[in-house]
């Protein structure tokens, strides 16, 4: 019992097992892929339910895959599945009938799950009930949900503020469920909702809208099939986006060249065996870049000037030839002073800093020079780097030039990472509403929702460890391994007064709490939702602003869950009572009572109760996409934007580190411990680093490390990685997160956007010291 009174440990263990490197591979998917999701049905035990699941998913009629946002095509669907092998994975996780019961949390305290890995706390199953960890309790224990809803307004009530409270959305939220969470958000009193976008893509709407008018991309998947050139810099579709290798297989064969961008060589850049195809499985399968650019950790902006620069050259050689000089007179403002930024640059700089040589430079701007169609794709690889709002710009000022955005088969093209997280801020989960959206809401409920802008991720923790925040909803996600500085989060999380998360399986965040923590346990995507007998369906927004429906096939496997929509319903009742004047119980009671209303409320869902049930769902306005480009500042004009140049000097003995994720996980839900495509088995402990680094510094390569940050004059320190030599620009390391969160000061954030600077963390290598480990 003494354990039990120790705090709960805020990261995974320091455990190491035997790591194997079996060698970097040249392409993504193949039989492998369908081993994998083979394996995992049969590891979670559910082999027959599971691919029942399997080709019901992105099936019309089906629900949407609960793994990243890619699009479902409109015509060309595989009746074999339309489906990778991380969304099996995720599905598997979901579809496990193993359970988290009662009697489990009883005979294991708070403490003992805590020493668990992530992948072994992911592994015990669903959550089937309620449950409620009292204060200075060590155990967790059931509650009705009736008191789990008594006890959480009994608390937002006794708040001297309503900005005492932030509530936390996770990306896999249905539409339904986030319109009604943020309407009662706003009836309370806050605008306090940080949600997942504010660390993945922030940077991507805070960059595009000022720019191009609209947060989002402005491509569908047909312009994939039918371009000229796919730029994807900072994105690894093998892992992050799978689905996606098949659109660019698509547009290879019809044509496309394709330029890689990003520190590693990654798989899923460089070939794709095609899962559904025999020559996919058994033969060669696609090659897919066309030119690889290994550029530096926070060198991508240097690479873009220098693209830019190679192509004013070509420009001054052959006027009205490379720019579109009719689009820039029309559609754009600040030619000339984006023109003068040049005469300061030198091509041999750029190329130095960017870690490019000048003839790969070229070579790509020849690319680019002699093509119109021109689509640029990117991930959290630059959304996540300090100066990322001002590179997304560079990205757009390149399109500008070459009039390659609103055409067909041109355009931008941010690739989310959780399947509904645009749909989200669709819905307007939003710490910063616009005028015109809150005078919606009173125009349409009569309340008047408070004008103040909210917390963010980073603000809403700093607000937490001011105790300026007592209470904390968070709405699916893993909030203490998703964010940056683990110790800080941790010791800001553990002054709450309560904790409350909807979740569908135990995670870390569960075990690291406030002075009282509940736990609601919810549907899946792949869940049957029945409401009154009727079989209910939810909708979501793909990262091209595609709203679909999604229906569950799975029975549940409890009777005690209850969906996100009614869980936010009998919140609202509970807390605001007979103050509030919106009809909850019309909205628990029907998903399309919620749809009637949020057509009143946001443009560009009329009719959506029809439409929504139509075979493809519908695509939402997108005036950039048909060229027309409407800011605040300029009607139906794109400005260029002007952006510099970052210095990334180092110091001695300091390296430049980027977190990514492994091939076996899915944002912070570890699926296993083999990180195929790079070569690593058993571990995540690992750091990769250049070889000659390795030599200079006076390691080997396997050798075990302690890593070490000192931003803000504190020492943090993540112990006991392994070295693993990697084709890497020389002074980069990359390493995996949640591990190495704890190096990442909750003040190293990006510009404008303030989201964690997850890419761009300076850090100090070590021999390891046990000391290290605490």
């Amino acid at each position: 019992m003494k354990k039990d009174i120790k705090k709960p440990a805020a990261e995974n263990p320091y455990k190491l097992s035997d790591l194997k490197t079996t060698g970097i591979k040249k392409s993504a998917a193949g039989v492998p892929a369908v081993l994998a999701v083979v394996s995992d049905l049969f590891e979670e035990g559910v082999p027959v339910r599971g691919t029942k699941a399997l080709f019901k998913m992105n099936q019309r009629g089906g629900f949407d895959c609960p793994s990243c946002a890619w699009p479902d095509p409109d015509d060309d669907r595989s009746a074999l599945g339309d489906y990778c092998e991380n969304g099996a994975k995720a599905l598997a996780e979901e579809a496990t009938t193993k359970k988290i019961t009662a009697d489990f949390l009883k005979n294991n305290s708070v403490y003992d799950l805590a020493t668990l890995t992530d992948f072994e706390i992911g592994r015990l199953g669903r959550l089937v009930e309620p449950m409620y960890l009292p204060k200075d309790g060590t155990h967790y224990q059931p509650i009705s949900w009736s008191d789990a809803f008594e006890k959480i307004a009994n608390h937002l009530n006794r708040l001297e503020s309503p900005n005492q409270a932030a509530f936390y959305t996770s990306g896999r939220t249905s539409n339904e469920a986030s319109f009604v969470y943020q309407l009662f958000v706003r009836e309370f009193g806050t605008n306090n909702m940080p949600d997942c976008s504010n660390m993945c893509h922030e940077t991507s709407g805070t960059a595009l809208l000022p720019t191009i008018g609209i947060g989002k991309g402005t491509v569908r998947l047909d312009d994939f099939y039918d371009t000229d050139v796919i730029v994807i810099i900072g994105q690894n579709p093998g892992t992050n986006a799978p689905r996606m290798m098949s659109a660019l297989e698509k547009g290879k064969r019809n044509g496309a060249k394709i330029i890689a961008i990003n520190p590693l060589p990654e798989a899923g850049l460089m070939g794709f065996h095609n899962p559904q195809q025999v020559n996919g499985l058994l033969g060669k399968g696609t090659s897919l870049a066309d030119l690889y650019l290994p550029v530096k950790i926070n060198g991508d902006m240097a690479l873009l000037k220098a693209l830019e620069s190679v192509l004013f050259e070509f420009e001054k050689k052959s006027p009205g030839n490379v720019f579109d000089q009719k689009f820039i007179a029309e559609k754009t403002v600040g030619f000339d002073a984006f023109c003068q930024q040049f005469k300061k640059y030198q091509l041999e700089d750029l190329a130095r800093d960017s870690g490019i040589d000048e003839s790969s430079i070229r070579q790509a701007a020849e690319m680019l020079a002699h093509n119109k169609r021109i689509i640029f794709c990117w991930g959290m690889g630059l959304t996540q780097q300090p100066n990322g709002v001002e590179m997304v710009r560079e990205i757009v000022n390149i399109l500008l030039l070459k009039g390659s955005i609103g055409k067909p088969g041109s355009g931008v093209c941010p690739v989310r990472g959780h399947s509904n997280v645009q749909g989200n801020r669709t819905m307007m989960i939003n710490e910063e509403p616009t005028s015109a959206q809150l005078d919606r809401l009173k125009k349409v409920f009569g309340f008047e929702p408070p004008r103040k802008p909210g917390h963010d991720v980073v603000r809403t923790i700093k607000a937490m460890q001011d105790g300026t925040v007592n209470v904390f909803f968070s709405m699916g996600g893993n909030f203490l391994s998703a964010t940056p500085d683990t110790t800080y989060t941790a010791q800001a999380l553990r002054k709450l007064k309560l904790s409350v998360c909807v979740s569908t399986k135990l995670n870390r965040s569960h075990l690291v709490h406030g002075e009282e923590a509940l736990i609601l346990p919810t549907l899946s995507r792949s869940d049957l939702d029945l409401v009154n007998g009727e079989v209910q369906f939810i909708s979501t927004e793909s990262s091209m602003g595609i709203v679909q429906s999604s229906k569950g096939v799975l029975k549940p496997v409890s009777d005690k869950l209850m969906n996100e929509t009614q869980i936010v319903c009998r919140l609202a009742m509970a807390t605001l009572g007979s103050r509030s004047v919106v009809n909850w119980q019309r909205y628990h009671n029907s998903y399309d009572a919620v749809r009637d209303d949020i057509e009143k409320c946001i443009p560009g869902f009329e009719n959506y109760n029809i439409r929504v049930r139509e075979k493809n769902g519908f695509y939402l306005p997108n005036a950039a996409r048909e060229g027309k480009f409407i800011t605040e500042k300029y009607i139906d004009r794109a400005p260029f934007t002007l952006t510099s140049v970052p210095n990334n000097t180092l110091a001695p003995g300091e390296y430049l580190m980027a977190t990514t994720r492994t091939h076996d996980q899915f944002n912070t839900t570890i699926y296993g411990y083999e990180d195929r495509y790079r070569g690593i088995k058993n571990e995540r402990r690992v750091i990769f680093m250049n070889q000659q680094d390795i030599d200079e510094a006076g390691f080997v390569n396997g050798e075990k490390v302690d890593l070490f940050n000192y931003d803000d004059g504190i020492q943090r320190v993540a112990p006991l990685f392994i070295i693993v030599a990697y084709p890497i620009p020389k002074g980069n390391t990359v390493t995996y997160f949640p591990e190495t969160n704890v190096l990442i000061s909750i003040n190293n954030v990006v510009k404008e956007s303030n989201m964690p600077a997850a890419k761009y963390v300076r850090i100090k290598i070590k021999k390891h010291d046990p000391i290290n480990l605490g």
